[in-house]
């Protein structure tokens, strides 16, 4: 278990720094670079519509992907999706700019950043239900939460890449060549993937399979309806307070606030370390009480703490920054942590791969894919605190937390003795 789940581990760190480093670039760079003719506030929308454009895809990658998962094995979806999305991150790093190509640019970003959430899409069930199926029953959501670290190291490695390229280079320098750097930089690691994922066994749950799904997805959708909706919902919270934090915060910070990048990305990525190294914790705390009061838990806590997070951001002064950011990120982590391991346990095996990724990725379309976009419009119209973001995000956490009190438990120490109680 230790070996697969570091490998787990390293390739969504991998695959996530890859999705991460163009959301980065698009708070920052991309605007000018790709949407000159636009204002500076129109062309941030513009680069995170592309941004947007991955989460879109996700959905679509883990259709794609959970087919190759249910009818082949989780194994050769770890390969394809960390192919797909390191070839598509370094192509990034090597489009020309509007100013060479004219409109070609943004379009060729469009695409790339497709493949991009179309790889994604296949990586998160590929790599979780390979460590949830080997798992032992009573500790499957606390080795499935080290895949759910490998977002928080992605995040970090990308954001490292950018800081210390800021710190070094000057801003003409970062908008002429710097900013491509970490865009190549995703091929060594996706060598690196291939590298340790090449020995891992396949899953114990497929092997098991005697009559496999022969269109999964039309399965899910046909059986699992209901299920699919309300984990999409319940997962909108986590992925818009995520990318609020280090997205649309981050723009907002440096174009708004006036704020340093150094500055905004130190005190988000302090957040994130938190966020990463308690994540073992809480999925413990998932193995002891169950999966659905710790989801319960982190949605209402997020729901009380949108307002004040958007007030702490905008004195714009470091420490409350830091405050602000960190207790998004706990309420994030308090839900995120178990959720490797309760999506999986919703399914039969025979459609978890579809569904449990489907479940995932849809999430991110409705909290991901909008969260930047709707977060800088509405800002654009406040005042020094931005008040419509944090209703904008309290409204997401109060229907995520519906969802989430329509989901059952699935923890199976306690079905198990519900079962034995129920005989008794």
């Amino acid at each position: 278990m230790p070996r697969l789940a570091a490998a787990s581990l390293a390739g969504t760190a991998i695959e996530f720094y890859d999705f991460f480093v163009y959301g980065t670039a698009a708070a920052l760079i991309l605007g000018p670079l790709f949407f000159p003719t636009f204002s500076p506030v129109a062309g941030t929308l513009a680069a995170f519509a592309t941004f947007g454009v991955g989460f879109v895809a996700r959905p679509l990658g883990s259709v794609l992907f959970g087919h190759i998962g249910d009818r082949h094995g989780r194994r050769p979806v770890l390969v394809a999706s960390l192919l797909l999305t390191g070839a598509a991150t370094v192509a990034v790093g090597c489009v020309p700019t509007y100013d060479a190509i004219g409109v070609a640019a943004p379009l060729l970003l469009l695409v790339l950043r497709f493949l991009q959430g179309l790889g994604l899409g296949g990586e998160w069930g590929g790599a979780v239900l390979l460590t949830v199926e080997h798992a032992p029953a009573e500790r499957r959501a606390l080795w499935s939460s080290f895949p759910q670290v490998g977002p928080a190291l992605g995040f970090l490695l990308a954001n490292g890449v950018v800081l210390g390229l800021s710190a070094t280079l000057t801003e003409a320098q970062f908008a002429a060549w710097g900013w491509r750097v970490p865009f190549w930089a995703a091929g060594v690691l996706a060598v690196v993937g291939l590298w340790l994922r090449s020995s891992l066994a396949e899953s114990p749950s497929f092997l098991e399979i005697d009559d496999h799904a022969r269109v999964p997805i039309a399965e899910v959708v046909r059986d699992h309806w209901r299920l699919l909706l309300l984990t999409g919902g319940a997962l909108a919270v986590g992925y818009a307070i995520f990318y609020a934090v280090t997205t649309w915060s981050l723009a907002y910070g440096t174009e708004q606030l006036g704020v340093s990048r150094s500055v905004m990305l130190t005190c988000i990525m302090s957040a994130v370390v938190v966020k990463g190294a308690l994540t073992p914790l809480a999925a413990l705390l998932g193995d002891r009480y169950g999966r659905r009061p710790l989801c319960l838990a982190g949605c209402a806590a997020a729901a009380l703490w949108m307002f004040p997070m958007v007030a702490l951001l905008a004195t714009g002064q470091p420490l409350p920054m830091f405050v602000g950011f960190l207790g998004a990120m706990l309420s994030f982590i308090t839900m995120f942590a178990v959720i490797a391991a309760y999506l999986p346990e919703l399914y039969e095996p025979r459609v978890r791969c579809t569904g449990a990724a489907v479940g995932y990725n849809l999430g991110g379309v409705v909290g991901g894919a909008l969260t930047p976009i709707v977060a800088t419009a509405l800002a654009e119209q406040s005042g020094r605190v931005p008040w419509g973001v944090a209703t904008y995000l309290t409204a997401i956490a109060l229907f995520s937390l519906g969802c989430f009190a329509l989901l059952p438990e699935t923890r199976p120490v306690r079905v198990a003795a519900a079962a034995e109680s129920a005989s008794a």
